[in-house]
């Protein structure tokens, strides 16, 4: 079992940064390939990050590709999504995901374990 919390959200003006931080509870974080995925109001859930269980590889939406950057430290069970370059339409809530297979996937319906989300807001 895996514990997902996000943190690192707020409201910033469009042009600016945030990093999101997910913290993971459970020995076997390292093992897992976690996911960032977004869902903003009215629309459905999107990815938007990935990366593999040992930082080897990384995958983006094509949104967000030279924007963001997806980082793992396996010694500290944590996840980050730095985000620069902040649109309007990058306001969602923003969750990580873990999945308990070997590879990581666009796709959320493959991820085990999910945080709560935290929202980001991009004003223009």
């Amino acid at each position: 079992q895996v514990q997902l919390v996000e943190s690192g959200g707020g409201l910033v003006q469009a042009g600016g940064s945030l990093r999101l931080s997910c913290a993971a509870s459970g020995r076997t974080f390292s093992s897992y390939p976690m996911g960032w995925f977004r869902q903003a109001p009215g629309k459905e859930r999107e990815f938007v990050a990935a990366i593999t269980w040992n930082g080897a590889r990384r995958y983006y939406a094509e949104s967000v590709k030279g924007r963001f950057t997806i980082s793992r430290d396996n010694a500290k069970n944590t996840v980050y999504l730095q985000m620069n370059s902040l649109k309007p339409e990058d306001t969602a809530v923003y969750y990580c995901a873990a999945r308990g297979g070997p590879l990581a996937t666009m796709t959320s319906s493959a991820y085990d374990y999910w945080g709560q989300g935290t929202q980001v807001t991009v004003s223009s």
